[in-house]
């Protein structure tokens, strides 16, 4: 979002509880973000939970998460359940929309974001919070994606590697996740940005040739 839609929200949001949402943020911290949703199709999908996990310089403050699971959308199918393993009982006790999105801003603030394929999760982000407080999310975005193919490029140009996140992080010398749930996806893009902005960058004999993110 630039400077100018930024006043523009700043001015038609002045009376609305997320105003200072829309200001600049001055601060030290960043806050890595997932969604799982009951598809891949940004345009169509809608969040089954959310977690963030916040950063403070090169330090992952797993002291200070936030994991929300929503009630069952009507989308949430067998098909959707294979991507994310929460099945309707998983989510009796999920939290409406409305309430689990004020939770995540209440989180999140200002802060710049950060991700893996973060532009996906802004995308629904955006759809849920204009349909529940008609304004999207201002937040600067941060794709660790990038920031590791900038490297390599930099390394070997017009290579082609592969960057899944499970890739990525054994490059790093990162812990694996035990299971891929939004939590777990969280704290491994933070895990990532933090070694690549504050740590050295691995030899590069261990990254396998496979597909681009």
């Amino acid at each position: 979002m630039n400077i100018l839609q930024r006043l523009w929200w700043q001015y038609k949001l002045q009376s609305h509880p997320h105003h200072t949402l829309f200001s600049s943020y001055s601060g030290d911290e960043l806050v890595s973000i997932d969604c799982e949703t009951t598809s891949l199709d940004p345009n169509h999908a809608e969040l089954v939970s959310i977690a963030a996990i916040k950063i403070k310089h090169n330090r992952v403050l797993t002291s200070q998460t936030i994991h929300l699971k929503l009630t069952p959308p009507q989308s949430l199918n067998s098909d959707s359940i294979k991507i994310h393993q929460l099945r309707h009982q998983d989510l009796t006790h999920g939290l409406s929309e409305k309430d689990a999105l004020n939770q995540l801003i209440q989180f999140i603030g200002n802060r710049p974001i950060v991700g893996y394929h973060i532009h996906y999760d802004k995308k629904i982000l955006d759809r849920a919070c204009l349909r529940q407080f008609d304004h999207p999310l201002p937040n600067a975005l941060v794709e660790v994606c990038h920031i590791y193919h900038h490297k390599l490029e930099r390394l070997l140009p017009n290579a082609y590697y592969d960057l899944s996140i499970e890739a990525i992080s054994r490059h790093l010398d990162l812990p694996q996740a035990k299971r891929h749930d939004a939590l777990e996806d969280a704290i491994a893009a933070a895990l990532i940005y933090v070694r690549l902005t504050h740590g050295d960058f691995p030899d590069l004999p261990k990254i396998r040739n496979a597909h681009s993110c």
